[in-house]
């Protein structure tokens, strides 16, 4: 009985705050918000947003950088993927995945802030050949006014995301069968997966693209970090007249709010539209036969960046270790030249509570969804449940929506109720984004158990509570722990929920490292960076030991 109100209670995480965030954001849109006097529906929040200094900039910012920052990981994933059917070493690359995808968002920002800043770890190294010995002041490669940083910084979690999808994606296609026939017809391992194989995955990775699409739209922490200051992308400039004392910078935040999500809503049903035209040159280029006319060239390159964005994660995060540790470090040295941990000593204790807060509310959130998750899945299998596409795009709807349209309104939401600024507001908001990410981690292997099992032990006696927690639970160990490993994870990532639903009072690594970025001390923000990606880094090692220690003498469920 109890199986049935877990699909409730997860439309209920899932729609309400989304559904109720967008009411209240809308309404102080159009001039409704009686709680500081707006009692008519009027236009001026939208005239207000429009005349604002910079708006036109900041629109065009995020548009632009939303998309080069989309299409450019699309196109790099797809070449890794494709480089990775004809390279052994590509394939052995992808073990590289997981630190980069663990890493938050905000940390991978300012550990590349590190690597390209004029006295980066970059320009130290071209010092080497230039002979340099001062940081060329004239170089802006952080919050250019382009946005250059902030596309490239986008790149370094979006490319692996991708990487990732493409290859949950091909375990549900005979990929090794269809490379032989590809290849048995002439053609090349990356253009066999290329013609054969991406165009049967394609749909598979489309909300996930959509979702990339959105969050790159909508970001607020990494462009504030790395993005344009003056004016800001239309996200961060609606967040920061938000967070401002004057309570009537609410009604042009909250248009900006809107019109963010339409701008989403836009460039989703722009790039949906142009699958259709694409899909048809792609179909008479494979049709024709032969090889592509520099095919072979642009996938190469493009591998070969996806790996560079790599290997650029991999150094930011290096770089954010060192700068903790680092006591003298000038200018062109490659490395220190003194080291210290007086630093993780003296301020270790005044940051612990922050780290221990968290975890706690990335477990909580983690825990609760993973329960949701469960129940959900075991209900679906008990009544023969087979959800179609609308249950994922349900799924997917709190990662297709930005945050900034809809977390004010939750804010205002929480505040009516009184619980803004407590932990439970702050669990809450986060679980809107952690719990899809762990069903959709779950939903694969739950359902792909080999039905037999419960059988087998429902012939012996066993009721299906019983099965489900001595039979079920066990064998999906191993995905279930990498649930909570990504749930930690994006729980541990999250700012603007954190930032609306703690309301100032509920801080976490991440709010205290988006903070010390305006200007903070180097070896500060390494260390909070680092403790940063730290934290998920534990719990995925702690999910990939954790079966080798519980089940050593249970034979494959150790594996």
């Amino acid at each position: 009985m109890w199986l049935s109100f877990a699909p409730v209670l997860t439309l209920t995480v899932l729609g309400i705050p989304i559904a109720l965030g967008l009411a209240f954001t809308l309404m102080p849109a159009f001039g409704i918000f009686a709680a500081i006097g707006g009692t008519e529906l009027s236009l001026d929040s939208w005239r207000a947003l429009f005349s604002a200094p910079g708006f036109a900039i900041a629109l065009i910012l995020s548009l632009t950088t939303g998309l080069a920052a989309t299409v450019i990981s699309f196109v790099l994933a797809v070449g890794f993927c494709a480089m990775a059917a004809q390279s052994a070493f590509v394939q052995r690359l992808r073990r590289w995945l997981g630190p980069l995808l663990a890493s938050p968002h905000s940390a991978m920002a300012l550990g590349f802030a590190f690597l390209i800043m004029p006295s980066g770890w970059l320009v130290r190294f071209v010092s080497l050949f230039t002979g340099s010995t001062r940081p060329p002041a004239e170089l802006v490669t952080v919050q250019d006014p382009s946005g250059i940083a902030l596309i490239a910084g986008l790149l370094l979690k979006e490319t692996p995301y991708l990487v990732l999808m493409i290859l949950a994606a091909s375990s549900q296609i005979p990929v090794r069968q269809i490379l032989a026939s590809a290849r048995a017809l002439g053609q090349r391992p990356a253009a066999a997966w290329l013609k054969a194989v991406f165009p049967q995955i394609y749909p598979q990775i489309r909300l996930p693209i959509f979702a990339v699409l959105a969050f790159s739209l909508s970001v607020v922490d990494v462009a504030m970090i790395l993005g344009p200051g003056n004016p800001p992308p239309l996200a961060v400039m609606a967040t920061l007249w938000f967070s401002d004392y004057d309570l009537d910078l609410y009604y042009p935040a909250s248009a900006a709010a809107i019109l963010q999500l339409l701008l989403v809503v836009a460039c989703i049903a722009l790039w949906w539209l142009a699958e259709t035209p694409l899909a048809g040159v792609g179909r008479r280029l494979i049709e024709r036969g032969g090889a592509l006319k520099g095919q072979a060239t642009v996938t190469m390159l493009a591998g070969a960046a996806a790996i560079l964005v790599g290997g650029m994660g991999l150094a930011s995060i290096l770089g954010m270790a060192l700068w903790s540790i680092a006591k003298t470090w000038r200018f062109p040295d490659i490395l220190p030249t003194a080291w210290q941990m007086s630093l993780w000593l003296d301020r270790g204790g005044q940051i612990l509570s922050t780290v221990v807060t968290t975890a706690l509310i990335a477990t909580l959130s983690t825990l609760i969804s993973l329960a949701l998750a469960l129940g959900c899945l075991e209900n679906e299998q008990r009544q023969g449940l087979r959800p179609g596409k609308t249950a994922l795009w349900l799924l997917y709807m709190p990662l297709l929506v930005p945050q900034i349209a809809f977390l004010f309104g939750i804010q205002v939401l929480l505040i009516r109720l009184r619980l803004d600024g407590t932990l439970f507001a702050v669990v809450w908001a986060h679980m809107v984004f952690v719990l899809p990410y762990v069903f959709l981690s779950l939903a694969d292997p739950f359902r792909a158990l080999d039905p037999r099992f419960a059988a087998s032990a429902a012939a012996l006696g066993a009721k299906p509570l019983r099965i489900f927690l001595e039979v079920k639970l066990p064998l999906l160990a191993r995905p279930i722990l990498a649930g909570v490993a990504v749930g930690f994870a994006v729980s541990v990532g999250q700012y603007l929920p954190t930032l609306f639903a703690g309301a100032g009072r509920v801080s976490t690594l991440t709010t205290e490292a988006v903070t010390l970025a305006s200007g903070g001390d180097r070896r500060v923000i390494g260390m909070v960076a680092l403790l940063q990606s730290a934290l998920p880094w534990a719990v995925y090692g702690l999910a990939l030991l954790l079966p080798l220690l519980l089940f050593r003498k249970r034979g494959d469920l150790s594996r």
